[in-house]
């Protein structure tokens, strides 16, 4: 992938085929303002083109405070209606990048996750979590509503209930109820945090990185549609694995007792 310099990201290349990148505004609670957002679509954009040997990423924030605290309030204060709207499809657009990343994505939640920081939790594929990490939608408190896939992406994951108690009440909660309620997978000490979310993408990223590609694909879309239309959806996806040669290399690999070198190819 491009070497691109970020102001507001640092990326981290754990190894060949593992990416952390952190959110690095730690002075505002790791904050979006319209920049972090423009960044977080041209890399995400960046990676859906080309992402070289990278294979996995792990998305965490700088300092023990917050993963993101939402959006910059301080940016948008006195904002025109216009204006507003205009900023805000820097936003939209994204959200649209990183649901749509190819690669699988691990968030590492060390802090806060508010507002759109919690939208952003819910996009990636799962998350982890630190003991002290909260979340919250606090869009209806401010007089907006979740405006990043947060009322699509908080119902898939916690039912359509929950997520109308959260959304409606702007009620702040645990990282022991999001891991309860379906949102988060693991939650570790803040020491052991990214140790976990690292460990897990190098497993990930030593798999075939079609299939892995293939089989996030489908999982996302397959939930998007009927039962019947997924299995269809499902077999088209596992057809695309056939002929490659990652699926020579693992059933050659297996009956050698050895372990695979995937290609990606």
């Amino acid at each position: 992938m491009s070497t691109h310099q970020y102001n507001t990201l640092q990326l981290t290349q754990i190894s060949p085929r593992v990416l952390q990148v952190t959110l690095n505004r730690p002075q505002a609670a790791n904050a979006f303002n319209t920049q972090m957002a423009g960044e977080l679509y041209q890399l995400f954009e960046a990676l859906a083109l080309d992402a070289g040997d990278t294979r996995c990423l792990v998305l965490t924030g700088a300092g023990e405070r917050a993963f993101c605290a939402g959006g910059d309030l301080k940016e948008r204060n006195g904002l025109s209606d216009a204006a507003w709207v205009k900023q805000h499809r820097v936003y939209e657009r994204m959200i649209q990048a990183i649901l749509n990343c190819p690669l699988p994505i691990i968030g590492a939640v060390n802090g806060a996750a508010y507002g759109g920081g919690c939208e952003l939790a819910a996009a990636v594929d799962f998350v982890y979590a630190a003991k002290q990490a909260r979340f919250a939608l606090t869009e209806t408190s401010l007089g907006i509503i979740p405006g990043a896939a947060g009322t699509q992406t908080l119902a898939r994951a916690l039912g359509e209930r929950r997520a109308k108690e959260l959304i409606l009440s702007a009620q702040p909660f645990t990282a022991a109820e999001a891991q309860q309620w379906g949102l988060v997978n693991a939650v570790y000490p803040a020491s052991a945090l990214l140790p976990a979310a690292l460990a897990t993408a190098t497993r990930i990223a030593g798999n075939a990185p079609i299939a892995v590609r293939q089989a996030k694909q489908s999982i996302h879309r397959g939930l998007q549609m009927a039962l019947r239309d997924g299995m269809a959806f499902e077999i088209e996806a596992y057809q695309r694995t056939i002929p490659t040669q990652d699926r020579h290399e693992g059933v050659l690999a297996f009956n050698e007792k050895r372990q695979p070198e995937f290609k990606g190819r």
